[in-house]
């Protein structure tokens, strides 16, 4: 498979300060480094200003909410940056903590990067990191307080490339499996795109099974993005499967969570997100019926 078929992505973010206060737990996707790649897995990452590369032994970040406020919903956060470096703060990390504001568990994915100069990976090693990370995290459901059938994943630009390489399958575990967390399913149970890329990977068919979805976009995309969008929404429609999306007349591409764009709708997407998880019944306190 080839890199799914996009121009390379201009991210523009403002590099954020860290704050005081314990690092977020990091789970790496295999204990003993990614299959086939174990001999890599103590190679340090390269991170700066915005941007983290040279991911050899893939993650996920754990930023849980206040257990009073946790409502058992989970969300798996796949930044974008070209499969060529992660934009982990603005995509990742801010995401991620904006999602347990609504008293949501998150989980910033570090996934590989096919992209990245001299690399060794294929789009279907990142394809197993994202089927990893959602297994892995319902394989802890009871440790994280959450509910294994209320598991999404969220996808900004190459992130949303990512989204669509687990949403179209089954995911079916593989109940053979040595390792306890491969036998559990790997497909989420929702959907969410921003600016998303990849237009190799938009199915001829949606699935009729394919979970619920959310898009968002900007109408004056530079890269396309609202392209890709548009085309998600009508294969969507065409399937039957529920879908909700966003054209924001202006904000142009990598307006990451709103926070740095000067038009108020850009700004506030994530109440648009926010609002479509709560419609969806996602949102619900943990055991509401």
């Amino acid at each position: 498979m080839r890199i799914p078929k996009y121009r390379a992505l201009a991210t523009l973010v403002i590099p954020t300060l860290a704050l005081a206060g314990p690092a977020p737990q990091v789970i790496h996707l295999w204990q003993d480094g990614a299959p086939g790649f174990e001999a890599r897995r103590n190679e340090p990452e390269q991170a700066r200003d915005y941007w983290v590369r040279n991911i050899h032994n893939p993650s996920v970040t754990v930023f849980l909410p206040p257990r009073e406020k946790a409502n058992g919903c989970a969300v798996v956060v796949a930044p974008g940056g070209g499969f060529r470096e992660l934009v982990f703060n603005a995509e990742g990390k801010q995401a991620a903590e904006y999602l347990n504001s609504l008293g949501v568990a998150a989980f910033a994915l570090k996934y590989r990067l096919p992209g990245e100069a001299g690399s060794p990976y294929t789009p279907d090693h990142v394809r197993q990191d994202a089927h990893r990370a959602l297994r892995l995290v319902r394989s802890r459901a009871g440790e994280f307080n959450i509910d294994p059938s209320r598991v999404g994943i969220l996808g900004f630009s190459a992130g949303g490339a990512v989204v669509m390489m687990v949403a179209f399958d089954k995911g079916d575990g593989d109940p053979k499996a040595a390792d306890p967390v491969d036998r559990l399913n790997g497909r989420p149970n929702f959907l969410m795109m921003v600016y998303p890329g990849g237009t190799d990977l938009i199915p001829r068919v949606i699935p009729a099974d394919t979970p619920p979805a959310f898009l968002i976009c900007a109408n004056d995309d530079e890269y396309g993005c609202d392209a890709v969008t548009l085309a998600l929404l009508e294969r969507f429609r065409e399937a039957k499967i529920s879908v909700e999306a966003h054209f924001i007349a202006k904000g142009k591409h990598a307006f990451n969570m709103g926070g740095r764009s000067s038009f108020a709708a850009v700004k506030h997407w994530p109440d648009r997100m926010a609002d479509w998880l709560n419609d969806r019944g996602f949102l619900k306190p943990a055991g509401a019926p």
